[in-house]
């Protein structure tokens, strides 16, 4: 009996941790776009700059390697913060200052809005009875 609950719990438990590891890596990733944009520029002028120093030595495979090494870099770092995360128990639900994730009862719209809302938006759908 206890055999069971432990492996019960221990699937949840990787379930839970799965799930928390993807979320965390699509929190950065999006992150990494839209707020990290200024670094991803400087990491791609950096790129460039290393591109055209590298083409005397690597005159085919230089834009490659920089290209590969910067997309490899920015992936490893996403997945090890995930990773380190994960592990330490952090779920992104719980961060305040990832209020996207998750939305208040009073921020959720009642439903559609038409054109017709300037005659229809003083009607809550709990008036309505059919």
């Amino acid at each position: 009996m206890a055999l069971a609950e432990s492996q019960t719990l221990g699937k949840a438990y990787v379930w839970y941790a799965l799930k928390g590891f993807s979320l965390w890596t699509f929190t950065l990733t999006v992150c990494l776009l839209v707020v990290g944009f200024p670094i991803v520029v400087l990491m791609a002028a950096a790129g460039v700059l290393l591109a055209v120093a590298l083409q005397a030595i690597l005159p085919v495979s230089a834009v490659l390697l920089v290209a590969g090494g910067l997309i490899g870099a920015n992936c490893l770092a996403v997945l090890l913060a995930a990773a380190v995360l994960t592990l330490k128990g952090v779920h992104p639900q719980d961060v305040s200052w990832l209020n996207w994730l998750h939305a208040s009862k009073a921020d959720v719209a009642y439903g559609p809005v038409y054109a017709s809302c300037p005659l229809t938006c003083s009607i809550h759908p709990a008036q309505l009875s059919v």
